[in-house]
């Protein structure tokens, strides 16, 4: 299969299942054997993966992406050995990165639940237009990428965490900066502006925020 054909969601399914780490295996860059040039697809892809790792909590370093081809069969053999000695030094999924187990799965699945989006984000605004492996990699790393990044996905995402949390039960702003992981001075500002826009709203005699949907159906 066309290293092309690795969505997303295949490499989230994975983490979210509780495996330790992920590896991509491509064709070398300008040799893919499809005119749709999968392997640059794949790049762009585990680029953007790891972000979305990193974000929810997870070491981006659990998910390889090697270039090999089929006459390399040492290499792979190599390649391979020192992934599985990575993981080995990264420890459990979880328990590596210090993190409470339930809250990551939380946040993969909630994660899971945004690839459409995000992948119609990637389509139309995180393509790179050259076909290189230094374009892609220097689009990845540059200040435009990660302005992009936080202002369409990482928001979207903590705004839905936030609102999934309160769906719950109501809480304060400092419960909901301890819950998600955010700084409360985050936590404050996400509240602000969900307040503004009416989904939220603060219960004075809770002293709590309360998801304005639960408010509607009694829930609260």
């Amino acid at each position: 299969m066309c290293t092309g054909r690795v969505d997303i969601a295949f490499i989230l399914r994975a983490f979210t299942n509780g495996n330790d780490g992920v590896f991509i295996g491509g064709c070398w860059p300008g040799e893919c054997h499809y005119i749709t040039e999968g392997n640059y697809l794949a790049l762009s892809g585990m680029h953007l993966t790891k972000k979305l790792l990193a974000m929810v909590g997870v070491n981006p370093e659990r998910l390889g992406l090697e270039w090999i081809s089929a006459s390399e069969g040492t290499r792979f053999a190599d390649v391979m050995n020192g992934f599985s000695a990575k993981l080995k030094g990264l420890g459990r999924l979880g328990e590596g990165e210090n993190e409470d187990k339930d809250g990551l799965q939380a946040k993969l699945e909630a994660l899971t639940k945004m690839i459409p989006y995000i992948k119609l984000v990637e389509r139309e605004r995180l393509r790179v237009p050259v076909k290189s492996e230094d374009a892609y990699n220097d689009f990845f790393a540059s200040d435009d990428f990660e302005r992009l990044f936080q202002e369409l996905i990482v928001d979207k995402f903590e705004i839905a965490q936030i609102m999934s949390i309160l769906r719950e039960k109501p809480l304060s702003s400092g419960e909901i900066s301890e819950v998600s992981g955010l700084s409360p001075s985050e936590a404050s500002m996400y509240l602000k502006n969900l307040t503004r826009q009416g989904f939220v709203n603060f219960d004075v005699s809770q002293k709590r925020f309360v998801s304005f949907q639960g408010e509607r159906t009694g829930t609260n």
